[in-house]
């Protein structure tokens, strides 16, 4: 079996594929202007977060069979079109949940603490303790939307350190250490939000003036999953109004974004979508990517 390597993979796994039978070509700089020319001749692809696979791509490369996404969720791929094509599609949800969810983590220390603004008043060469008094987050409410790998993953950290966990999901009825509720119920009654589900239809905006209403004064938001499950414009104006006491993004609706002024707000802290990149997590990542690819091709 023919494939390409379309983003970043680590080369040790790349091996492993070659050692296995695969013949791998990586191509990881391809522009999608270049993939509808180079791409037919291949029977399997790989791809991250770069690399889009879309309707049109699709329908010129009659010879695929596969696509593997290392990461998690399948929103960058025409996932459903492409099944309906007889192209099988995978992923890698297990093998960065653990660094999502310490990101996740790591963001409400920061806000809790502001540690983000002690450091730049410090780079001023300012002492001013004065002003960084901050909240402990042990016997906080911390709200998940969404309870996932990475969901599942956060929440156990966050019982670790006191929290006490409420959920929202839809699909999910119970989970260890969470209490499950409506979103409603989360809204009102969590003192940090963070959002650990895809975006689809139904999650679009699904945070949006609406929901900031129903949330208590001072909750902190963060977001490590994807960009548009929040109304960015509707949380800039809960930020500047107050009734949001600080947001931590790693994701945005649109990737770089166009317009930056929620990262201009000095209450408001981010990050390029790294919820992933850690050495470990790409290490799990190009594991699993390869164990589906030699499975598959064994088939």
């Amino acid at each position: 079996m023919k494939v390409l390597i379309c983003d970043k993979t680590e080369q040790e796994y790349i091996d492993q594929m070659r050692a296995a039978g695969l013949t791998v070509d990586v191509r990881d700089d391809i522009t999608p202007e270049e993939l509808p020319n180079v791409l037919p001749n291949y029977e399997g692809m790989v791809v991250r977060s770069r690399t889009k696979v879309r309707q049109p791509l699709i329908d010129v490369c009659p010879n695929l069979k596969v696509i593997v996404r290392g990461g998690v969720g399948l929103d960058t791929i025409d996932h459903e079109y492409a099944k309906s094509k007889g192209i099988a599609v995978m992923n890698t949800p297990m093998a960065s949940s653990a660094s999502v969810a310490e990101l996740a983590i790591g963001y409400m220390f920061a806000l809790a603490r502001s540690t983000y603004k002690a450091t730049a008043s410090m780079k001023a060469e300012k002492w001013d303790k004065k002003s960084f008094e901050g909240d402990e987050i042990g016997g906080k409410t911390l709200g998940l939307v969404g309870v996932g790998n990475i969901g599942r993953e956060t929440a156990k950290r966050a019982n670790a350190l006191g929290m006490s966990v409420l959920a929202y999901d839809p699909y999910v009825k119970e989970a260890d250490g969470i209490k499950m509720v409506t979103l409603e119920e989360l809204l009102s009654q969590s003192d940090y939000i963070s959002l650990h589900l895809p975006k689809t239809k139904e999650s679009a905006g699904m945070i949006g003036t609406e929901q900031f209403a129903k949330m208590k004064n001072g909750v902190r938001i963060v977001n490590c999953a994807r960009g548009g499950i929040i109304d960015e414009n509707a949380l800039f104006d809960a930020l500047v109004s107050g009734k949001v006491a600080g947001a931590a993004l790693d994701v945005f609706a649109e990737e770089p974004p166009t317009d930056w002024k929620l990262l201009k707000l000095d209450n408001v802290i981010g990050s390029p979508h790294i919820g992933a990149a850690t050495k470990e997590a790409q290490a799990r990542v190009g594991a699993e990517v390869a164990e589906k690819l030699i499975s598959f091709s064994k088939k």
